[in-house]
């Protein structure tokens, strides 16, 4: 097999991919999360079921498709910094991004279907601890970062409690960095 044919096989599946989970919120915006099944977003996408499946592990997967995307940044936010990089201003920067993305233009019926929801109220919080057990994972990895394995992860759970926080703020940019004084505070002093 080619690279080349390789790298088509793979940019088919990321489309495959984004047309199920557009295809997901649209329905789900115009009929309701509780309204709209497996087999309807699977119909109105021209997938087979299995083909969703193969994508999506979950019907609330679908809502937060950039779940795993979100998880590798953040970590990446500590792996991949400058040397001479300090970490909570590298998580700070991701955050601030993480926060942009979720209150664009536009997020507001999103998050007013994912408030109304138990399930994908579940599933966010679910998922949120997944990232801060992956970022905590990461910061513990770092041999120049050198704190406890709970120092790591109280300031994962920090860094991730940072974007619910800021998401549900009149004005989240501000809110990130508020947190993120008392994120340094507490850094600081687990040193």
């Amino acid at each position: 097999m080619t690279v080349q044919q390789s790298g088509r096989r793979e940019r088919k599946k990321a489309a495959t991919r984004q047309k199920i989970a557009d295809t997901a919120l649209r329905l789900f915006l115009e009929r309701g999360y509780d309204e709209v099944g497996i087999r309807d977003v699977a119909a109105e996408a021209d997938v087979a079921v299995t083909t969703l499946f193969s994508h999506f592990a979950s019907k609330e997967a679908l809502v937060f498709e950039q779940d795993q995307d979100f998880e590798q940044r953040l970590a990446q936010a500590v792996t991949g910094r400058a040397p001479d990089e300090p970490l909570i201003p590298a998580l700070r920067r991701e955050i601030h991004a993480l926060v942009r993305h979720c209150t664009a233009e536009g997020a507001a019926p999103i998050w007013r279907m994912i408030d109304g929801s138990t399930a994908l109220r579940e599933y966010e919080e679910s998922m949120r601890l997944r990232h801060a057990e992956s970022l905590a994972a990461a910061i513990a990895a770092d041999p120049r970062l050198s704190r406890t394995a709970l120092a790591c992860r109280t300031i994962a759970r920090f860094a991730i409690d940072a974007y619910p926080l800021a998401r549900e703020s009149d004005e989240p940019e501000a809110a990130v960095d508020e947190v993120f004084r008392m994120v340094e505070a507490a850094w600081d002093a687990a040193a």
